[in-house]
């Protein structure tokens, strides 16, 4: 494995740069699996990456009234694929973990296994997707038992511009989580620069008026090349203001529309939110598995990657680094 990712998000001057992927639906045989990583190593080949962050999908339907736009199919454990791509890539690998369905037992036996039998080091663990419904382990829970657990796990968080806009308070729990053990946070995708920006502003005073270093923020970032698409992230929680919504259906490229505004939303961000010292990373994901999505998804990372490092290049020339 080469350098950790520990180092590398520890300095703020140093982009990292993730892509994100969903384990194969729970019906894939083991050689199918194989195969299906095997294609998107080879995608990423030309790519200049730091690792991988496979997801833990979750049934989502209690967090909203409206349907799915796709339908919800349960996938292999993500461990498993978070082995298999660590083992082809030789590159670090972030794993999601929902920890409301199973008590802390469960869950504790859940991260030995983690640890000793598919070499997981680095997790982002995840609450329910809403208060409705049987919570066996509350987050908070999780996070002390991970706490109090002989291992350790690299831990990151979730963190949501979309709540920040509605109840501000979305940079204290960031606060909150870090003291929890949280070392870095991964975002929702942004499509509304502006309520990230809020968020990281907010953060970013918090962290200077209680006199801590701000940890590393991962912004996600997705195309999106349909009237579908669009629906889900939609379904998702993600923030799309009615001007880009328009934006991207009335373009004659909804995709290379999409790629060109995550682009300007990013600049808007990096814009507002390095000078604050705020270490900002990237994850790419594509939301489905329709191949212009996805490779829509290789040309964003290509892009935004560029974007990111040369900000942070002028802003070590400028600071005489």
């Amino acid at each position: 494995m080469s350098e950790p990712l520990q180092q590398k998000f520890a300095d703020p001057h140093r982009s990292v740069c993730f892509v994100g992927t969903t384990p194969p639906k729970a019906s894939t045989e083991d050689m199918q699996m194989q195969e299906i990583a095997d294609r998107l190593l080879a995608r990423l080949d030309t790519l200049e990456y730091d690792g991988l962050i496979v997801y833990d999908i979750q049934d989502e339907s209690s967090r909203i009234d409206t349907p799915r736009p796709f339908p919800y199919a349960e996938t292999r454990d993500p461990r498993e694929y978070s082995k298999l791509l660590s083992t082809n890539s030789q590159r670090p690998i972030i794993t999601y973990k929902s920890v409301a369905q199973r008590d802390r037992a469960d869950f504790e036996q859940w991260l030995e296994e983690a640890w000793d039998e598919y070499g997981i080091r680095h997790l982002v663990l995840v609450g329910s997707p809403s208060s409705e419904g049987e919570i066996k382990l509350p987050l908070n829970t999780a996070y002390t038992a991970l706490q109090e657990h002989s291992k350790p796990f690299h831990l990151g968080g979730v963190t949501i511009a979309e709540r920040h806009a509605t109840k501000g308070n979305e940079h204290q729990r960031l606060i909150n989580k870090v003291e929890s053990g949280c070392e870095f946070f991964v975002s929702q995708a942004v499509y509304n620069a502006q309520a990230t920006i809020d968020l990281l502003t907010s953060y970013a005073r918090s962290c200077r008026e209680l006199n801590v270093t701000p940890k590393r923020i991962i912004l996600t970032f997705t195309p999106c090349g349909s009237a579908k698409t669009l629906e889900f992230m939609q379904w998702l929680g993600i923030s799309v203001p009615e001007a880009t919504r328009y934006r991207i259906l009335d373009a004659e490229n909804p995709l290379a529309e999409s790629i060109r505004i995550c682009q300007n939303n990013l600049q808007q961000i990096l814009d507002a939110c390095l000078p604050l010292g705020l270490p900002i990373g990237l994850n790419i994901e594509s939301l489905t598995n329709r191949k212009a999505e996805i490779d829509a998804s290789i040309q964003l990372y290509q892009l935004l990657k560029a974007t990111l490092d040369l900000r942070l290049a002028e802003r070590r020339l400028n600071q005489g680094i």
